[in-house]
This record gives structure tokens, sequence and C-alpha cells, in this order.
């Protein structure tokens, strides 16, 4: 469950960023097996890194591992066949049911905002295509992502594994209530939207953890929000952008 656009970024900040050494060779494959899509498209994918993820008025994607990861994973791997031409454009594509593949700097975005580290134990919620969770197994193995359309998690977890990312752990849920079996967690991204900060994630978060998450109603701009547990429980939270995501699906009673 991915953005639909993006409205505007609040925050305004350049910093650029150059992959000129180096970025043409074929980056490791997790595994170390040779795929085929690795190999692909490096050219685009070095376009999107120095081109899309810094601007006047966006906040500069500096963070080097997330840097590495998007240059590393081939995100047109992640979008249907008819749509992978535009799998590297600057918006997102969709990728059926009504969901889609969030634009290339909001998925960099809320990498960065995690400040996530080797060895964390991260949970999304919303897997679509399995584009996110790929880019946070490129930095750490501990990945756990819930995807409540089955067809979406049945393809983004045979994606995964064929991809190499078979630390990823897959679950077929509704993501309200998050995966309390592997809790607590140091990281949880959420790539759709609630009208609050659910009680379950955040009750599943280790305190100094942080969680990211637009939030909002369906038809209206949403705040895209990190929001970290401190080591009492406490909760603070700060706008990072506004964003339009589609809505958190829940499974009926």
């Amino acid at each position: 469950m991915k953005t639909m656009f993006l409205m505007w970024s609040v925050a305004i900040m350049f910093a650029a960023v150059s992959f000129a050494a180096g970025a043409d060779r074929v980056p490791a494959v997790p595994g170390g097996d040779s795929i085929g899509a690795f190999s692909e498209r490096v050219k685009e994918r070095k376009d999107m890194v120095e081109t899309q993820l810094h601007g006047s008025e966006r906040t500069s994607i500096t963070d080097d591992a997330v840097l590495r990861a998007m240059l590393r994973v081939p995100r047109h791997a992640f979008v249907p066949e008819a749509n992978r031409a535009f799998a590297y454009d600057d918006g997102p594509v969709p990728i059926g049911y009504g969901q889609t593949i969030s634009q290339p700097y909001i998925v960099a975005l809320m990498t960065q905002a995690l400040e996530l580290k080797p060895g964390m134990k991260v949970l999304e919620i919303g897997t679509g295509s399995g584009y996110q969770a790929a880019l946070l197994a490129e930095i750490t193995p501990e990945v756990f992502t819930m995807e409540i359309i089955r067809p979406l998690y049945e393809a983004a977890t045979e994606r995964l594994d064929k991809l190499g990312y078979k630390t990823v752990r897959t679950l077929a849920g509704d993501g309200y209530i998050g995966w309390p079996e592997f809790a607590p967690f140091d990281r949880i991204i959420v790539t759709c939207a609630a009208l609050h900060v659910p009680f379950p994630l955040f009750e599943q978060l280790k305190p100094g953890g942080k969680i990211v998450i637009p939030v909002g109603g369906a038809f209206e701009t949403q705040r895209l929000l990190l929001v970290t547990k401190d080591e009492s429980g406490g909760r603070t939270s700060k706008t990072l952008t506004l964003v339009r995501f589609v809505p958190l699906v829940r499974s009926t009673p």
C-alpha cells in the first residue's frame, strides 16, 4: 500500500549527491547470487539517485546506507511489466488492486527518517510489491513485512525470495494490529495512511524506537510523521512533509 503522489515538501534543504566513482559497477546481490535484474537499468538507478533525491524544495537524502540501497535495488523488478517503462520516474507507479509503488523520493525519505542500523529489527506495514522491504533488507536482515491484500502478499513473497532477500519475513494480515509474535521492534514503517498512529504498533515499538507513518484521511493531504517512543513510553511526533497515501486497509470483522 503505497503513495499515490507527493503533494509538496515542507522542509527545504539541498545537498549534492554524487556516485561518479564506481556507480556503474553492478552491486553485490543479497546471498551472493548473480541475478539478472540487478545488472539491468543500472544507469537509470544512478540517474534516479542523482536527480531525484535532493532539490530546493526537498529534504536531501544524505544517508549513505539509503543511497546505496536505492542505487542497488532493481526498482523495475517490483513494477508490473506493463508499467516498467515508468519504474524510475519521479512519481508513484500502479501495481494493481488500487495500490502503487511509492515515488522514489518518498521511499528514500521515509527510510532515511528511520535511522536504521544493521541488526535492528524493523516492521513494515503494507508490503505492496516488496520494494520497500528490499531496501530495508539492504540495511538490516531483520525485516518483517505485512500485507493485507492476498495477491500482493503472495507475489511480493515470491519476488523477494527470487531476488535473494531470503531473510525478509512476510505475513498476510491486518497491519493495524502489527505482528506481536516478533515484537518489540526497533523501527516501524507504515506505507499507507491511518487516521491516527495505531496503538498496537506503538505498543510493539521498543523504548527509543521510531515509527514513520502518514496520518490523515483518504481524500485529504496527510502528514508524514516521525514518531519516537521515549524510555518511559512517552511519545513525541515530528512532521516530515505533506503527502497523499492510499488508506490503511483493515480486515472485515
